[in-house]
């Protein structure tokens, strides 16, 4: 591994994704390249059916690609199982998604706390409530996912993928399911929260002003990325 490419922690070359379809399978990825340098925010952009959120599944591990190689902090995800994934995702990748995906039948805290402890932490609750009382949620530690506004939902979905100290954290359209204002809000909370932590941020986004708070953005077309420039500062 040469020098440049050690501090890499997405580095994927040739990536293509195949789904099966109702008239014969459709490529959704094709021949698609990425690398992202530690720390480095990276949105991308694209209309509906362009492949961007099909290239955050396959970087972050929840799909596996068709061909191509995919290095994420090194490790060569193209060769593991669905089991050795999930250990390989786990304390190291945070992901935020648009659906806020939480247990139903646990408390805020408990949503952030219990992947904490499958993980191994020793004081997952203490971790779990420091990071949601970094998000503003201290006051609903013990609230259910259906007694809370869906901002805060998205807080504890961004609470919970931060509190391991991920390397890397992967959001898609993590406002999608918001109104304006409270998605303003999220999108300040996961840039602050990722510029506390050092993570690398890869954020999926219909949004050129979110975009134009990245460093760099990725612009996809018909599974393919169309152009990957440096953000200009709305």
């Amino acid at each position: 591994m040469t020098s440049s490419e050690e501090h890499l922690v997405i580095d994927a070359e040739g990536v293509i994704l195949t789904l099966p379809g109702a008239s014969g399978p459709v490529e959704i990825l094709k021949d698609v390249d990425v690398k992202v340098p530690r720390g480095d925010t990276v949105a991308v952009l694209g209309p509906s059916g362009s492949g961007k959120s099909s290239l955050l599944a396959v970087l972050s591990g929840l799909e596996r690609a068709t061909a191509g190689r995919i290095l994420i902090s090194g490790t060569d995800f193209g060769r593991m199982s669905e089991d050795q994934l999930a250990e390989a995702r786990r304390g190291r990748i945070g992901i935020v998604l648009q659906a806020f995906h939480l247990l139903p039948t646990m408390t805020a805290l408990e949503n952030v706390a219990v992947p904490l402890e499958l993980a191994g932490a020793a004081d997952a609750f203490e971790q779990a409530e420091a990071e949601l009382t970094a998000v503003g949620l201290e006051h609903r530690l013990t609230h259910y996912p259906s007694q809370l506004s869906g901002g805060e939902q998205q807080r504890v979905a961004i609470a919970r993928a931060t509190a391991p100290r991920p390397a890397i954290l992967f959001a898609d359209e993590p406002t999608g399911n918001l109104d304006f204002a409270t998605g303003q809000d999220i999108i300040g909370l996961l840039f602050e929260r990722r510029s506390a932590q050092g993570a690398t941020l890869f954020l999926v986004t219909h949004d050129p002003e979110v975009a134009a708070r990245c460093d760099r953005v990725i612009e996809m077309r018909s599974g393919r990325i169309e152009a990957d420039r440096k953000a200009v500062a709305a």
